[in-house]
Order: C-alpha cells, then structure tokens, then sequence
C-alpha cells in the first residue's frame, strides 16, 4: 500500500475531510489531494507531522510493504475525542434540558428569603399580624426548604453532564464531519432567541425596583413587603431567562470553540470560576450572619443588590491578572 493510500484511509478512519486534514497540518487542501491522488509526496516533515498527527510509526508510512497500521507508543498521548453528529445533537437537547431546570433551582433560590422578609416586616408593624418568632421560624423553614428543592436539580444536572465534563477542560476534542456544519446553523437559529431573551431580562431586573421606588414613599410597610417580594420575583425570573438562553448558547460554543471557550479563554475562565465561586459563597455568609445577628432581614437583601453591581468590576479585574500572568 502506497503512501498516498494509507494517507486517505487514516484521514476517513479519524472522520476528517481534505480541508480538515489540511487545516491541522496548516497546508492547503490542494496539497493534501495531490497528496493523496499521489501527484505528490509530502517532505520528511510533513511525514513525521502526519505520523504525529496519526499517531503511526514513519515506516508504516514510508514503507509500502507494511500494511497494517503500526501505532507509536505514545499514541494514545495524541488520541482526540471525536464528537459525531448524533453526540453533538445528544448534548445539545441534555443542555437544553438542563437550562431549564438550572434555571427553575436558580429561580427557588433566589425566591427563598421572600417568606423570611415579608414576616419578618410584618411582625414589626405597631399592631404586628406575627410574632417575630413565628415569623422567623416560618421564614426558615421555606427559606430552607426552597434551597433543598433546588440543590438536587444542580446535582442532577451535574451528573447528567459528566459525559461532556471535557468540553469545559483543556481536553483536545474533535468535531466529525458535518457537525460544525449542524451546530452552526442550530447557533445561528437560536440566536434571535438569545437576542430576546437577554434583552427581556435586562428589562425585568432594571423594572424590578420600580414597585419598590413607588410603594415606598407610602410609608405602608405591608405594600413595602410586597414591593420587596415582587422584586425579587421579577429578578428571579430575569435571571432564569439569562440563563436559559447563555445554558444553550454557550452549549453550542463550546462544540464550535468561539467566544469564551476557544483553548485561550479557558484558562481565563476557570480563573473566573473559582473567583466567582468564592465571591458568592463569601456574599452569602455576609449575607446571613447580618441577618441573624440583627435580625434586619427586611434591609439584609441589599448585601446582594450591592454585589451584584460589584461583581462585574471583580470579573474584569481576574481577567486582567490573568491575561497579566499569561504575558510576563
């Protein structure tokens, strides 16, 4: 077997077109066609970059007498997972699931300190409907019990995504033919979507503190309550929007590798991840040792409001250090 004809038949076994091949081996696609209608022979470099790329021995290329693969021992260092059609189309509906649901446990968390907050007002009125025991302990228990209704639906999630944890990771991954083709156009379908969808929950967070701004100059801490409860309704559900739509967004990204997931903006990402854990669950703690040591839970909410307008800055900052590190 000629080179020309080993050279087409590891390029069909790894599913790659001429272009493909061409594109990892940054020649034309000219050049591999006449490579492989044997018009011409690659030079001992392009051999030995093909025999990496193969993950075959230089004899079994140059050697038209051997004709079965012969594989290098570090082979499977140069082994690529190859996603086909089916897989992409897999993932894409499990991701479009798990929007949903991440954003209904998202939407119970945010929604949980409703009960705490509106009680705990109630029970400070000059005729108190509540006392603030009741109100404290009724406020925690749905507050607790919203919060272990959300849980398992990120861990579900979690579990269900475990499959294709490595497109999230510095892990070589290939697309066969035909599904950059597929998920480009389900991306560029989806993007009206997208488009909508942010700009209706950046109008429901921004409309959000309306209700409030307007019933508090009533002086009627029951509509207060209720302004404070619909708010935080109305982020809810905001939220939620922002996620379904980056979830599906970002699913069809990271088998296209653009934006935030090419190999370059992983590494920044991660950093933003491990920050961005950090600074929740430090904001939460604030959060909650304010309200238990004062007791002050219809004012605490603001440790949020007030993060929230911080976190971006925060984001900003790791991405500058990062980039900072990756250039000294």
């Amino acid at each position: 077997m000629i080179l020309a004809d080993k050279i087409i038949r590891l390029r069909k076994k790894n599913g790659w077109s001429q272009e493909e091949l061409a594109d990892k081996m940054s020649i034309s696609r000219q050049a591999v066609s006449k490579w492989e209608s044997a018009q011409t022979v690659p030079d001992l470099e392009k051999v030995l970059q093909l025999g990496t790329l193969f993950g075959v021995t230089t004899d079994y290329l140059l050697k038209d007498e051997i004709e079965n693969e012969e594989f290098t021992d570090d082979a499977s260092e140069h082994t690529v997972k190859r996603i086909s059609i089916d897989e992409a189309n897999t993932y894409l509906e499990q991701r479009k699931r798990a929007s949903w649901r991440i954003a209904l446990a998202t939407f119970l968390c945010i929604i949980s300190p409703i009960t705490i907050m509106v009680l705990s007002i109630l029970s400070e009125l000059s005729n108190p409907i509540i006392t603030e025991t009741t109100a404290g302990s009724v406020g925690l228990t749905v507050l607790f019990a919203l919060v272990l209704c959300a849980v398992p639906i990120y861990i579900y999630c979690g579990f269900k995504n475990q499959p294709y944890a490595f497109l999230d990771k510095n892990i070589p991954f290939e697309l066969e033919y035909g599904v950059k083709a597929l998920v480009t156009e389900k991306k560029n379908a989806f993007r009206p979507t997208y488009i909508a969808y942010n700009i209706i929950a950046t109008c429901l967070c921004i409309f959000s503190v309306v209700p409030l701004v307007i019933l508090s100059f009533t002086g009627n801490e029951v509509l207060v309550a209720v302004a404070l409860a619909l708010l935080m309704i109305i982020v809810g559900i905001g939220v939620g929007m922002f996620i379904v739509a980056g979830t599906q967004n970002a699913s069809m990204q990271k088998l296209l590798k653009e934006g935030e997931f090419t190999d370059k903006e992983k590494k920044r990402t991660g950093v933003k991840e491990a920050v961005g854990f950090c600074y929740w669950g430090v904001l939460t703690a604030i959060y909650l040792a304010w309200s238990f040591l004062t007791n002050h839970w219809h004012i605490s909410w603001l440790v949020y409001a007030i993060g929230g307008v911080l976190f971006p800055i925060v984001m900003c900052i790791c991405s500058y250090f990062a980039d900072k590190q990756r250039t000294d």
